[in-house]
């Protein structure tokens, strides 16, 4: 099968000669869901920004979708690849949702009578029926993220990059991300994640890709790399703390790794089946 983004040996070097990403490699499948982790200026978010034409490579080639990016204008690629920005006020401007909503189809030139139809979808999926006369500005943080998600969705790309979704989110509202990157997954999308937040990636165990000084260091499933101590301390990482909890219950299997609080409690489950079918 042939990856959707395919990243060939990409550098890039910013105009004061700073070196973002150097020898860059990664392929992503249709369907998947990528975390890219790493502390601040490891080049996650330069990385990533490469996939909608935000930034060309200054060494390499980036394919998304069949087109080569230094080729393509950012208009063309945005219809493949939708980026939600950490702060949502980056990208919600017009006056009411409605708007807002349909503001990227029309600016893809999309016919009115398909704008109508995608706007409703996204009303639907995410039950906004109550607040399109609204302001996106007098909506709180989370209905904002919300919006800046579902004028993405109504573009209906291929691609859907959330950066740092989590980031002022109360418990609720990061429920509800990962509500959302779940039926994202499930509708055959392919999700990129850039992120800080271990207890989303540890709830998704998905493919994890951590960046460091510039560099991949890491590629595989979540629970496999957080398992890779050398790998966290070389990247300044840190588990889900459910899994650091886990790591000091002597009683807990340590031939695996706990990423989330159910996963503890089926473990502790089993064994008290096990109890009870022994008769011990």
């Amino acid at each position: 099968m042939e990856p959707y983004i395919s990243v060939k040996n990409v550098s890039h070097v910013y105009p004061n000669g700073v070196t973002a990403i150097k020898e860059i490699n990664l392929d992503i499948y249709e369907g998947e869901v990528v975390a890219i982790l790493g502390s601040n200026g490891s080049g996650k978010t330069t990385l990533v920004k490469h996939f909608n034409g935000l930034l060309k490579p200054t060494k390499g080639e980036i394919i998304v979708g069949g087109l080569k990016t230094k080729k393509e204008r950012i208009a063309k690629l945005s219809s493949l690849v939708g980026y939600v920005f950490q702060n949502p006020n980056h990208q919600t401007f017009l006056p009411t949702v409605s708007q807002e909503l349909a503001y990227g189809c029309k600016n893809l030139k999309m016919a009115e009578e398909e704008i109508e139809e995608r706007v409703a979808k996204a009303v639907e999926l995410f039950e906004f029926q109550d607040i399109l006369d609204e302001n996106p500005f007098d909506l709180n943080s989370s209905q904002r993220k919300e919006v800046a998600m579902a004028s993405i969705m109504a573009i209906s790309p291929k691609v859907i990059v959330l950066d740092e979704p989590t980031t002022g989110q109360d418990h609720q509202g990061c429920k509800r991300i990962l509500d959302l990157v779940r039926m994202f997954k499930e509708q055959g999308r392919i999700v990129v994640l850039i992120t800080h937040d271990m207890n989303l990636i540890g709830e998704l165990n998905c493919r994890t890709v951590v960046m460091n000084q510039s560099q991949k260091i890491a590629d595989d499933r979540a629970d496999r790399v957080f398992a890779n101590k050398g790998i966290m301390d070389e990247a300044g990482l840190q588990p889900p703390q459910i899994t650091s909890f886990a790591n000091e219950i002597s009683s807990l299997a340590h031939d695996r790794t706990y990423l989330t609080v159910d996963q503890i409690i089926d473990w502790i489950q089993t064994k008290e089946d096990i109890k009870i079918g022994t008769g011990s």
